[in-house]
């Protein structure tokens, strides 16, 4: 608690002993405003009693107290409603921030499945190309059978039993490869 000073005032010709914890400065001009309304009470009406023009004094503060009061809790109201709309303004940018950070983790979690993907393509791609090039060979093969199958047709008749039995065998094989 802050300490007291006993100050001694001067209102309206009378000395009064003021106890507070304001300053002393402080203390002197609370009671100059108080003389200051009470003299000029006084002289605008001089058949006004001492008594009479300290209760006017008081009455004249109470309301310019009372005025500058309402004056302040109207300003406080009209600060408020702002500073209540900046808070939900501020509430409603967090939780659209929140979402944003949701949909760029989503948005982030998306690229990754789609470059996972493109590397399953990409490896698929080679898998194809190898069988390609496997089924290219042997087709190459079968075509090098063929044309031994028909040169050996050719020349040894009698074989063409035999032949007629390997051209069955071979299109099995085929079959199970899937290149009927």
């Amino acid at each position: 608690m802050a300490n007291k000073e006993r100050v001694i005032v001067n209102i309206n010709g009378q000395e009064f002993s003021v106890l507070g914890s304001e300053s002393e400065e402080y203390i002197m001009g609370i009671a100059k405003i108080v003389d200051d309304n009470i003299k000029e009470i006084m002289k605008k009406n001089k058949k006004l009693s001492q008594t009479m023009a300290a209760i006017l004094a008081a009455f004249n503060m109470a309301d310019k107290y009372t005025k500058t009061f309402n004056e302040l809790n109207k300003i406080n109201q009209e600060v408020v409603e702002p500073l209540k709309e900046f808070e939900k303004m501020k509430k409603d940018l967090d939780d659209s921030n929140s979402k944003l950070q949701g949909l760029r983790d989503e948005c982030n979690n998306y690229k990754d499945e789609l470059l996972q993907s493109k590397r399953e393509i990409e490896n698929l791609n080679k898998t194809i190309k190898q069988y390609e090039q496997e089924l290219k060979a042997k087709e190459d093969e079968i075509n090098k059978v063929n044309k031994s199958v028909d040169d050996l047709q050719n020349k040894l008749f009698e074989d063409q039993v035999e032949m007629v039995q390997l051209r069955k065998e071979l299109r099995e094989a085929l079959k199970m490869l899937g290149m009927d």
